[in-house]
């Protein structure tokens, strides 16, 4: 758990209240509290005041204190600042002057000197956060990854000032800094996504901005050029030239950027159009979007003052993440693809956009939009297997277009997709759990469903899986 007495010794004695018990919020209560600093914690559900209070924290109603003996809120990201609804505790706090910040901002302000770098966006962050993060430490740089993946940011390991916090920042997260300046700050694309905690897009779009706040001269902000809203908000910061941007991209040439073209990693932002890397023979970043985050993790890692060959190493060694984009298996020509963290219609094209020949196991509790956006993609999909709470409406949006069947469930879908890749018997077919739905109708988090997935695959090549019927098949599938 990382000292914060650096930053507390600094402090005027105030309390530190945190609100949220969590993992995140108790490891910064805790954090705190070890650190020497007077802290009130409060969570709104019972559970939450059991964990602090087993941990020794002193238990404060936060929603009927004294803010003018708390020097600062430390607030869970996940609890609401200004959308739907401002949290009663929140709103408190700011009208008493009291600033609201994220356990993120703690570790800034302990040890500033480190070098951190901020990786935002609707889709990709993961992966780019974990990409750069891999070429780091095999370059032999002292590094530690997590914020919103994973590991918060008070958990990681303490690191001199050569350290590299590499951070994957939400927007919530970002809605909750004061002084954390990124050294470099990554904003991969837009989407619209979060918007019942922004209101609208235009007030997502706000937050995630927020990575670029008081950044100066020295740093670097990398850009994504791939959707409108990206390429307006480069337009802004490059024009602003209060630190050195850079243009992104996984499938358009740009001047003075770092970009992909049919597949090849090319440099013309630290060199002179230089060809770098055939992104096509890293199976662990397919497609546009991949190569997009390739681009980003290159821009960084050179911005870092990496060489070339260290970077390539880095991309040919990376090992990929678990649910996005994952081999599971391959028996004969069928390969198993794991992208249960497509959670959304944009993700979910993103893994469609990167094979051909594909059985899609889609569905579980639909985003807004659905999946009518994915129509133009249709042509890459052999057969739709849809599950869950809207494999209904699913239906209904897929009409005539596509065959289907209705699966309600991942292990009758699994089955299904199997039995007519074995039929149809094509080349590089591709059975691709890319669901464009939350889990949360028949699991507990998209991590949960992945595993699922995998294991009904070993199940079915093993042998040890029957087939199952009961579906309903439509577009006059089989």
């Amino acid at each position: 758990m990382i000292d914060l007495r650096p930053y507390i010794s600094t402090t005027n004695g105030k309390a530190f209240a945190v609100l949220g018990l969590g993992r995140s919020g108790l490891t910064a209560a805790c954090a705190l509290a070890q650190s020497g600093a007077d802290v009130w914690a409060w969570d709104d559900n019972a559970e939450g005041r059991a964990k602090a209070a087993d941990a020794g924290l002193k238990l404060v109603d936060l929603g009927n204190c004294d803010w003018t003996a708390v020097q600062s809120l430390v607030m869970s990201p996940g609890i609401p600042l200004t959308h739907p609804v401002p949290h009663q505790v929140a709103l408190a706090a700011q009208t008493a002057g009291v600033e609201v910040i994220c356990e993120v901002e703690l570790l800034y302000r302990a040890y500033p000197d480190a070098i951190f770098v901020g990786i935002t966006g609707t889709n990709g962050k993961s992966t780019t956060t974990s990409l750069i993060a891999h070429i780091l430490s095999q370059a032999g740089r002292p590094v530690a990854v997590g914020g919103n993946l994973g590991t918060p940011a008070l958990e990681l390991p303490l690191l001199g000032s050569d350290g590299v916090y590499v951070l994957e920042m939400s927007s919530y997260q970002l809605d909750l800094l004061s002084q954390l300046r990124f050294d470099v700050a990554l904003l991969l694309n837009f989407s619209p996504d979060h918007l019942d905690r922004h209101g609208d897009m235009a007030g997502y779009i706000k937050a995630k901005l927020h990575i670029f706040d008081r950044q100066r001269k020295d740093d670097t902000a990398i850009i994504g050029m791939d959707d409108p809203d990206s390429r307006r908000i480069f337009d802004q910061i490059n024009a602003l030239g209060s630190c050195k941007a850079i243009p992104i991209s996984g499938n358009t040439r740009l001047a003075e950027g770092v970009f992909a073209a049919r597949g090849q990693l090319i440099d013309d932002c630290f060199a002179r159009k230089e060809a770098i890397l055939d992104l096509l023979n890293i199976e662990r970043l397919p497609g546009d979007h991949n190569h997009q985050n390739a681009a980003a993790a290159f821009a960084c890692c050179r911005s870092l003052n990496l060489t070339n060959d260290v970077i390539l190493a880095g991309m040919q060694s990376f090992p990929g993440l678990a649910h996005r984009q994952q081999l599971v298996a391959q028996q004969g020509n069928i390969r198993y693809i794991n992208d249960s963290k497509a959670t959304n219609a944009d993700a979910a094209a993103r893994a469609i956009g990167s094979y051909e020949n594909i059985y899609w196991i889609a569905g579980g509790r639909a985003k807004d939009g659905g999946i009518n956006s994915l129509k133009p993609l249709f042509s890459r999909i052999r057969k739709a297997y849809l599950i869950g709470e809207c494999a209904e409406d699913f239906a209904q949006q897929i009409g005539d277009d596509l065959p289907y069947t209705q699966c309600q469930t991942l292990d009758r879908a699994v089955v299904q997709a199997t039995k007519d890749a074995r039929q149809d018997n094509l080349e590089n077919a591709v059975v691709l759990l890319s669901p464009a739905c939350a889990s949360w109708d028949q699991y507990r988090s998209f991590e949960i469903r992945g595993d699922h997935f995998g294991e009904c695959v070993q199940k079915l090549i093993s042998g040890n899986c029957s087939e199952q019927s009961d579906m309903t098949s439509g577009s006059e599938a089989s």
